[in-house]
């Protein structure tokens, strides 16, 4: 068995309409209700939007925090899933379920061992 990372890779911008999104987390719910019942799943929460981050970077010899993100960009990670599962094949068939319903790109990505 093997740890995988999924990130929900979500674009900058609204959010769908409530009785969207409302289907959605039921979906949602529905995968992570399978996964737990084969034991794969660890962990998964939403994270707020990147305009919420602080990023801690050495300046020298000091330690600075400032208001994030710490990239520009289009797209954010707005959700991460750890799943523990056989393979890369399995992490991706998960993977798929998630694009399916929430229609977002889903990065897999395994732990170092």
């Amino acid at each position: 068995m093997r740890l995988y990372a999924l990130n929900m890779i979500q674009p900058v911008g609204e959010k769908p309409p409530p009785e969207v999104l409302e289907k959605v987390m039921a979906e949602l719910g529905e995968i992570r209700r399978d996964l737990e019942s084969q034991e794969a799943w660890v962990f998964g929460k939403g994270l707020h939007g990147p305009e919420a981050s602080t990023v801690v970077r050495l300046r020298g010899d000091e330690v600075v925090a400032t208001d994030g993100p710490w990239t520009e960009g289009k797209e954010f990670i707005g959700g991460l899933m750890i799943i523990e599962v056989e393979d890369l094949d399995a992490a991706l068939e998960v993977a798929a379920r998630y694009a399916r319903v929430t229609g977002l790109p889903m990065e897999v990505r395994p732990f170092q061992s």
